[in-house]
């Protein structure tokens, strides 16, 4: 992994080339408008943030479903082995994330009924960006889609901002048929309760999930995507990015946890995905062997600004057929693309370019928002 400064050369370096620049005039003002979403759309550069109030999560599930060892996996980089040892959860677990947004993640017991009298549930459901509902695939299911039925049905007039999704957990040892058969029947018997109670077209998203590969990774930026504000806006540069760099597929992806919050709306390509991850995975490795202290804002030494000026960038080549390219955007992002073009080496001053006006307008729109 090296530190370097973006280059400044112009997109003509071939006559064959087809690209064009990024227009960071064109950009920065249409791409820039602050567009409403959870909560009130706040972003706080750096952390983006929500206002005065972090964003909640809660995982929700039966116990021994696996939501602590998911938090732990995703959000604390416990190897997925160790998830063994972990104890079953009695208190509601609050874990505070700084990470590209300031979040919590609840990890709520699962023999508790929260939809009973005697708990607070504004303290627990005020605030609350998504909902995780973990079910054992691997255990009979009935029980679990009756608990998650109720809880939208009574959270859907009070807290209509609230986003849901199902992790079918624990699909690693089920064979393919199996998988997709029990996937589906929880699918229709959740939406066949919902609509029998008259709920329409609800907000709820139904992922397979293991911790042992990267579908838990998937399933969460999926998660993520949905309370993250800006979306279009994020999507619409990425795109942008995709076709002037011709890229496959590009990624925003949190370095700490994997999880994309954004991408291309090209079709999603999970194998890319796999290769992003894995490439974090070995950048991370590498930054805690090389990384450096990185000045504070404010120095007068115009050496010391100029070294602030510069954000991390990698490239790796011939990687099942792929080239992968890394830049960092802010302490907490990185854009990386995934190219099968046979030239991207040749023309990577001009994919400079134009990442480099990419991380110029996100932040733009960090600051903005």
């Amino acid at each position: 992994m090296t530190s370097s400064t973006s280059s400044t050369a112009t997109a003509e370096l071939g006559e064959d080339s087809q690209a064009e620049t990024l227009q960071p005039p064109a950009i920065a003002s249409s791409l820039t408008e602050p567009v409403n979403g959870f909560g009130n759309g706040a972003i706080h550069y750096p952390p983006m943030g929500f206002g005065k109030h972090k964003p909640k999560m809660l995982l929700m599930g039966l116990k021994r479903s696996g939501k602590s060892s998911i938090s732990s996996v995703v959000f604390r980089k416990m190897a997925p082995q160790d998830t063994l040892f972990l104890e079953a959860t009695t208190t509601i677990h609050k874990d505070s994330m700084q990470s590209f947004m300031d979040f919590q993640v609840w990890d709520m017991p699962g023999q508790i009924d929260y939809l009973d009298g005697s708990f607070d549930m504004e303290t627990i459901f005020t605030g609350v960006g998504g909902i995780v509902w973990v079910i054992d695939a691997q255990d009979n299911y009935m029980e679990p889609i009756r608990r998650v039925t109720d809880t939208i049905l009574h959270l859907s007039e009070l807290y209509p901002d609230i986003k849901y999704s199902v992790f079918v957990h624990k699909t690693d040892s089920l064979t393919e048929d199996y998988r997709e058969d029990t996937i589906r029947d929880i699918m229709q018997k959740t939406s066949d309760e919902l609509f029998d109670n008259g709920l329409e077209n609800p907000p709820v998203s139904f992922h397979a999930t293991s911790i042992y590969d990267n579908s838990i990774f998937e399933a969460f930026s999926k998660v993520m995507q949905a309370i993250v504000p800006q979306l279009p806006t994020y999507e619409a540069l990425l795109d942008t990015v995709k076709a002037t760099c011709r890229f496959e597929k590009v990624f925003l992806i949190d370095v700490m946890s994997k999880v994309y919050i954004a991408t291309d709306t090209s079709p999603a390509n999970m194998p890319a995905y796999e290769l992003c991850s894995d490439y974090i995975n070995a950048i991370m490795d590498l930054s805690d062997m090389y990384v450096y202290d990185r000045p504070q804002q404010g120095a007068p030494d115009a050496r010391i600004k100029d070294i602030r000026t510069q954000t991390a960038e990698s490239l790796v080549c011939c990687v099942r057929n792929h080239t992968l390219y890394l830049r960092e955007i802010n302490a907490f992002l990185a854009l990386i693309g995934v190219s099968k073009e046979p030239k991207f080496v040749q023309e990577k001053a001009m994919v400079d370019f134009n990442v480099q006006t990419f991380q110029d307008t996100i932040l733009q729109v960090f600051e903005r928002s």
